[in-house]
């Protein structure tokens, strides 16, 4: 792929992107107000056990169905019509995940400390499986370097979210729970419609015949997706560890850690991500990028695309951290003007202490992206779970001190991100030594002699020990 069609990939999937974000930066604006402090605590605790499910029942299918078809296409094979099967799985894991959510929502809120959050958990499972059906469906068009339907189904999810989850606040405004509750599931709603949008593009190119099928088996197209799909749980599920871990420990010296963490999780994080999701065009765009080039055997074409794509994902990051600095007293005024002044100079602080983590972590997303084109999927889960236990030492060291309370959570989080970018860092210009083919063992001899198309990754991804 020359850098002018990868730059057309990132710009679509880009746009997109901030077009989401752009909606759902002004429904968090009046929902804010709504809710309020304690309304928005309860929202996004209620988030980090539902992102942690919906990770193991879907994240990573993206990344590593693209790269099954991207692979596959540049070796000059016909496509596998894997969607019909790889839906068929990710619906039983989809609809696993959802049961399982509705049966640790009660334990889970007790954890919490409070019972309000069962029925936000039930609001929210069924979006479990219709996300784990939208990521096939996104990995088989960004795996034909098609962007388009990835990025008008994420500015789809947010229009229904926004209607319907404004609809709800209003409606039930004077009863803060409920409100929440069906917040949350505007949530499911907006899968849904993601989901029916994806379905008939897909129909669409069927009628056209546009695919070629060749068997894949349930079983091939997941032991490609686990070191993905493992990857991309640890962060969910560290969190919803922070959910309890913070709020616990903040609790020892004041009574308003439920309202804290929604500041930091749902002010302070919130916005921090926010440069990352506008970089996400370019994490999306380097998994065929790069796992064209070692598909063919160009490992180092394939390291330098790595490289081009984490410059542009610096540059476009690191002017967001500074405008971040320096404007959190005018962002905070802006979206969040309902919070009192005491919140708002603590949320102000949290911004400009975490801005770091905006460039770390949207370097993260696109090393990790690159590194699943690579075939070392497995690298970059070994690096943020060193991250993540780096994390929470810090956390309880300092959380717990009043001095810092809040403010420790940030520095932690800082720390988490830089780590993890070093790590993914030095795995990705690593050299690979000793290989057992173009992508270590992802193709076994029958591969190789041509005797059949594709084989799982015994390994989990690329067999380099050098």
């Amino acid at each position: 792929m020359k850098h002018g069609n990868f730059l057309k990939n990132v710009a679509v999937i880009s746009v997109g992107g901030l077009a989401a974000k752009l909606i759902g930066l002004c429904y968090r604006i009046p929902l804010v107000g709504i809710l309020g402090g304690y309304g928005m605590g309860l929202y996004q605790m209620a988030y980090p056990l539902f992102c942690v499910v919906l990770t193991f029942s879907s994240a990573g299918i993206p990344a590593a169905f693209s790269r099954l078809i991207a692979r596959e296409t540049a070796q000059g094979r016909a496509t596998s019509d894997t969607v019909k099967t790889a839906l068929k799985l990710f619906a039983f894991l989809g609809l696993a995940g959802t049961l399982l959510m509705c049966f640790i929502a009660p334990h889970m809120s007790e954890l919490q400390n409070d019972k309000n959050l069962l029925p936000c958990y039930l609001a929210l499972a069924p979006s479990v499986f219709f996300v784990a059906m939208i990521a096939v469906l996104r990995g088989y068009f960004q795996g034909k370097n098609n962007m388009v339907p990835t990025a008008v189904s994420e500015i789809v999810e947010q229009i229904f979210k926004v209607g319907s989850g404004l609809y709800f606040a209003y409606r039930y405004a004077a009863e803060p729970v409920r409100a929440v509750t069906y917040s949350l599931l505007a949530v499911t709603i907006s899968e849904i419609g993601a989901f029916l949008y994806l379905l008939s593009r897909y129909r669409g190119e069927r009628k056209m015949k546009t695919l070629r099928v060749m068997k894949t088996s349930g079983g091939e197209i997941f032991a490609s997706a686990f070191p993905v799909m493992a990857s991309a749980s640890l962060l969910p599920l560290s969190q919803t560890v922070d959910s309890v871990l913070i709020v616990r420990l903040l609790s020892g010296h004041t009574s308003r850690a439920v309202t804290l963490y929604g500041l930091f999780a749902g002010g302070a994080v919130g916005l921090v991500n926010i440069p990352a999701s506008l970089c996400y065009g370019l994490a999306a765009a380097s998994v065929p990028a790069v796992s064209a080039c070692f598909a063919k055997g160009n490992e180092e074409e394939g390291r330098m695309r790595a490289m081009y794509a984490l410059g542009l994902t610096l540059l476009l990051a690191v002017p967001c951290a500074v405008g971040l600095f320096f404007l959190a007293p005018t962002i905070v005024n802006l979206v969040y003007s309902s919070l009192s002044a005491e919140d708002a100079a603590l949320l102000i602080k949290l911004i400009r202490l975490s801005c770091i983590s905006a460039v770390t972590l949207a370097g993260v997303d696109t090393l990790a992206a690159c590194l699943t084109g690579m075939g070392r999927a497995k690298y970059a889960a070994l690096s943020m779970l060193f991250a993540v236990i780096v994390k929470f030492a810090l956390q309880w060291l300092l959380v717990s001190r009043p001095a810092l309370s809040i403010g420790g959570a940030a520095i932690a989080l800082n720390v988490c991100y830089l780590v993890a970018f070093s790590l993914d860092l030095f795995y990705t210009v690593r050299r690979t030594k000793n290989r057992k083919g173009i992508f270590g063992n992802d193709y076994d001899r029958k591969s190789r002699n041509g005797k059949r198309g594709f084989e799982p990754a015994r390994s989990g991804g690329d067999s380099a020990r050098g």
